[in-house]
């Protein structure tokens, strides 16, 4: 394959490795979106009654068990949620799959498919989802939620972002920031790509798990402003894509001592 050839078929793979995460990113959050609208209310008093993330209006008594369609339901609210808030900060490493996939490929050493790094990173995500919706529903056993998904105590909220702010100066999320920012460096203390299958879905799943590590206590922030606020979920998956893109820690820092400034006085009006 000439060079000319080789970068004309690069474009292409990159064009397409775009298209392909922002079809799955649009999904991903017209489906939320469609989740938050069934669940507004409006302003109707909600006490008593618990929303169920159907996008069929179902409410179920506050003090009713959860039954397993239910936990279902949940789960895959958090799984699309996490899909349509992640996908984009991995487009990095995507497009660095593509082109020295493709390089690779001209040289008759072909790796595996794109895809399959991609869908190992998601299913560490889609693992974080089923640990959020076991959260949620220990923090509804426990009346700690309100029918909308938000915190219903302000000494919770105020610990819960004091916990999320020191997170952001901890020696764990550097480490897994580092990961996350710079590919290359997470390829060269992980063996670089790999040509089977296994191995690229292993792959994807390691990197998913520094991700889960930069990123958890951001998103244990959603039970503080509200699962199921469209506001905060933005605002969460354009300030963790802003936090791998730009290098350094000038950001996470930032967002430490903010989220730990709220909580505090969260917890000062809580008293």
């Amino acid at each position: 394959m000439s060079e000319t050839t080789l970068v004309r078929v690069l474009r292409r793979d990159r064009a397409l490795v775009l298209a392909a995460i922002a079809v799955v990113t649009a999904l991903a959050w017209a489906y939320v979106a469609w989740l938050a609208w069934d669940m507004d209310m409006g302003g109707m008093d909600m006490s008593g009654f618990r929303m169920i993330p159907s996008s069929l209006g179902w409410m179920m008594p506050a003090e009713a068990p959860w039954g397993a369609f239910e936990f279902a339901l949940v789960f895959l609210m958090w799984t699309l949620m996490m899909v349509g808030m992640m996908t984009p900060s991995v487009a990095p490493m995507l497009l660095l799959h593509a082109q020295v996939g493709r390089q690779a490929l001209a040289q008759g050493q072909p790796f595996a498919a794109t895809g399959w790094f991609a869908a190992g990173y998601l299913l560490a995500w889609t693992a974080f989802a089923l640990v959020a919706a076991t959260a949620q529903w220990a923090l509804e056993r426990l009346a700690l939620l309100t029918p909308l998904m938000q915190s219903a105590s302000g000494t919770l909220a105020g610990l819960m972002l004091i916990a999320a702010g020191l997170y952001q100066f901890s020696p764990l999320k550097d480490r897994c920031l580092t990961a996350c920012q710079a590919p290359l460096v997470f390829l060269q203390r992980h063996g670089g790509f790999r040509r089977d299958v296994r191995g690229a879905l292993v792959l994807g799943v390691k990197h998913g798990a520094y991700c889960i590590g930069c990123c958890w206590a951001l998103m244990a922030v959603l039970f503080v402003g509200g699962v199921m606020n469209l506001l905060w979920i933005a605002a969460l998956a354009i300030f963790v894509l802003l936090e791998k893109l730009v290098t350094g820690r000038p950001l996470s820092r930032l967002a430490g001592v903010g989220l730990t400034a709220w909580g505090l006085l969260l917890l000062l009006r809580a008293m």
